[in-house]
């Protein structure tokens, strides 16, 4: 079979507005999105997957779970200050496609001007999902294998095809699925065989309590979603277990804990030094300068006739100020990915876009 291509980042910004791509994407919605209909009215999350250039609603008992051949839009609707606030985000898996990707781009422009603007726009890559993203599924999010693309499709647990789940992490717990080896292991952290029938936990001797813990509710939550015809069970590294073993293909040395990598650790964006720049059309061209750096960014250098990039370290943000010009406020987003290009961080850095009184508790703990 071959193997997927590996979407290029890079080519993840909304540049594609305006272009063919675009006018695919609005001839099948044809003029109007259904999937737009009462959102964003009641406080709680949505979630929607890219299927050519269409928006599906994914079922609430599949939250969490994430195709790394597809795109998906993610709409979290809460409370602030007695009004409904939102925070939209477009997720791009590994293996998505160009179109994917773009569609899911464009939609969450469309999403959030059906919402008058006011959303937290925010783009997320698999494996690199900011720590807002992540707290909206307690139990962890699953990556697994496949796609609208590749033809996969549920099948009954008696035919399963089998998998291996790896957990990493110490607040926020990602799962994804790793090659079917002895090779995939370390001491660090946790793994679930996935035989369909059974479910094998393996807890790697210096894994952590959360890793366990995530690792038995999901089994217990797969086991629901199979009703009952899953069961699991539990096998320390220290055991020699013929049936885990055997799913491996075979016996093998387990990698080290510190060879598996260090977990994600939930660390405040507040305490990365930050730098502050400002993106200004007022000569006539765009221009981004820095204004500040560290203990140095402050609220009262913000001002709403521009729009404003803070490189968070672990995250970038543009703060759309409220009286902006239209290109300002058009090309933000945009700008604040280029930023991360332009600075040589990892392409997959969480990208974020929010407007004069409409910010969330992330934008305000960047300030002293």
């Amino acid at each position: 079979m071959q193997k997927a291509k590996v979407y290029n980042i890079a080519d993840s910004n909304i540049a594609n507005l305006g272009t063919e791509l675009e006018k695919k994407v609005k001839l099948a919605a044809a003029e109007t999105e259904q999937a737009w209909k009462g959102v964003g009215k009641q406080v709680g999350l949505d979630i929607w997957r890219i299927n050519q250039f269409k928006v599906t609603q994914v079922p609430k008992n599949a939250y969490g779970q994430f195709y790394s051949g597809d795109s998906y839009i993610v709409l979290w609707t809460y409370k602030q200050n007695d009004r409904l606030a939102w925070d939209v985000h477009f997720w791009l898996g590994t293996y998505t496609t160009q179109d994917e990707a773009g569609t899911a781009a464009y939609k969450t422009v469309e999403l959030d001007d059906v919402l008058g603007g006011a959303p937290v726009q925010h783009r997320e890559v698999q494996g690199y999902e900011s720590q807002r993203f992540l707290s909206y599924f307690p139990n962890g999010i699953r990556i697994l294998e496949g796609g609208f693309d590749t033809g996969f499709h549920h099948v009954k647990p008696e035919e399963y095809r089998p998998r291996l789940l790896h957990l990493k992490g110490k607040k926020f717990i990602r799962v994804s699925e790793v090659p079917l080896s002895h090779k995939s292991l370390n001491s660090g952290d946790v793994f679930i065989v996935d035989l369909g029938a059974e479910l094998i936990q393996f807890n790697g001797s210096k894994s952590g309590v959360a890793e366990r813990a995530k690792a038995a509710a999901l089994v217990q939550a797969i086991e629901g979603e199979r009703n009952g015809k899953s069961k699991g069970r539990v096998v320390e590294e220290s055991e020699d277990d013929a049936a885990f073993w055997k799913a491996l293909g075979g016996k093998g040395a387990i990698a080290s804990a510190e060879a598996g990598g260090s977990d994600v650790e939930a660390d405040s964006i507040a305490n990365v030094e930050k730098t502050l720049h400002r993106l200004s059309d007022a000569t006539g061209n765009m221009k981004l300068a820095e204004v500040a750096k560290g203990k140095k960014i402050k609220k009262s250098l913000l001002d709403s006739t521009d729009v404003f990039i803070i490189d968070a370290g672990q995250e970038v943000i543009a703060w759309v100020g409220a009286k902006a010009s239209v290109g300002e406020r058009k090309y933000a987003l945009r700008y604040a990915q280029e930023f991360v290009t332009q600075h040589n961080k990892n392409p997959a850095t969480p990208v974020s876009r929010v407007l004069e009184g409409g910010e969330n508790e992330v934008w305000n703990s960047l300030f002293e």
